[in-house]
């Protein structure tokens, strides 16, 4: 069993995460090396902490572990995960972020009430971004009719006709979902990049299933500037993926702040705040931060988690985690099957929960 480690000092704990993943090496298309044999995917697991005041990592080959205290992030009036917030950052290593004075929101503020992954990556040797934001929708970057994908160009290259992708199942099982892009314009279907919105961040720009209906397109890609008033009329969708643009995602060096890391920062002190204080959250609610691959290399990159059902108090672990994991995670929070392509290999986000899902 993978070793997680946590660390408590004093009252609080700091702790950042940011993407980690665990695959086997190899290719794009590589299987996770790391699997749940003979779990129930669908099965809510709920996690009793033990009131222990100090807590030592320790590696251990039994199934059975010591768990942490509940997240201090909020008391649930829910017993399962019922929205997602996903968020995806750019091209920055977890050790870019994690003790920056560039992140002191993430360091001073989010960590200590998160759970976080040390070890979480990009798919092995995949990169640049567009093929690591498909990989968060489909599990892969591989289609019949496009081959593998492993550039930045446009769906006018790369439009495939698979519906093997995570909102397929999302509609077949009647969940809700949108995309919030930031800078876009309500009422079109974004399949071109336009300023500081960048189409290779949208994943779901690339299957026709969703762009070829423009009243469906429409529907679920909205604005980011809508956000705040869907969460404050309890209007949200329950799975709802959030792409900051160029500057506020660091992808690109913006002023004032002329930092990539800062400008994250900046954006996540403001975007996570109106989430949280919002009844979607409190109700069930789950946010992950991510980033969709290392600099360098395939990281580990940011996986920090927030949620009242969450484990929090900087609770982290060592599990080796990728984008799979996350897709994973998303079909087990949303009882969807079956699992998309490498989710089927992957180790899943559950123990950043003290209730899952």
């Amino acid at each position: 069993m993978a070793t997680r480690r946590v660390l408590i000092s004093g009252a609080l704990a700091i702790v950042l995460c940011i993407v980690g993943c665990g695959v086997s090496s190899g290719g794009p298309t590589a299987t996770m090396a790391r699997s749940n044999p003979g779990a129930n995917p669908h099965k809510k697991v709920t996690r009793t902490p033990i009131p222990s005041p100090t807590r030592t990592a320790v590696p251990s080959p039994s199934p059975t572990r010591t768990l942490p205290t509940a997240t201090p992030t909020g008391t649930s009036t829910s017993s399962s995960i019922k929205t997602v917030f996903l968020i995806v950052e750019e091209n920055h290593n977890w050790s870019s972020v994690f003790g920056s004075s560039s992140a002191p929101y993430i360091n001073n503020t989010l960590l200590p009430q998160a759970s976080y992954a040390t070890q979480y990556y990009n798919p092995p040797n995949l990169h640049p971004s567009e093929p690591n934001y498909l990989w968060l929708e489909a599990g892969t970057n591989c289609f019949s009719d496009t081959g593998c994908i492993t550039d930045d160009n446009p769906p006018s290259s790369h439009a495939t006709n698979s519906t093997a992708h995570l909102v397929t199942l999302l509609d077949k099982a009647g969940v809700s979902w949108k995309a919030y892009q930031e800078n876009i314009t309500d009422g079109s279907c974004p399949v071109a990049s336009s300023g500081l919105y960048a189409v290779k961040h949208n994943p779901f720009m690339f299957f026709t299933n969703v762009t070829s209906n423009s009243t469906y397109c429409t529907s679920h890609e909205r604005s980011y500037s809508d956000l705040s008033g869907d969460l404050a009329n309890n209007a949200v969708a329950r799975y709802n993926f959030i792409t900051p643009n160029l500057c506020d995602d660091g992808h690109n060096t913006c002023s004032p702040e002329n930092d990539q890391v800062k400008q994250t920062d900046d954006w996540l002190s403001t975007a996570i705040p109106t989430i949280m204080q919002s009844q979607a959250y409190k109700n069930g609610g789950a946010i992950f931060i991510t980033w969709d691959e290392g600099e360098g290399g395939d990281g580990p990159i940011g996986m920090i988690v927030l949620s009242p059902l969450a484990r929090g108090h900087g609770y982290h672990n060592a599990i080796h985690y990728t984008h799979s994991s996350t897709l994973r995670t998303m079909e087990e929070i949303f009882h969807v099957s079956p699992y998309l392509a490498d989710a089927a290999n992957a180790t899943d986000l559950s123990d950043l929960f003290s209730t899952f899902p």
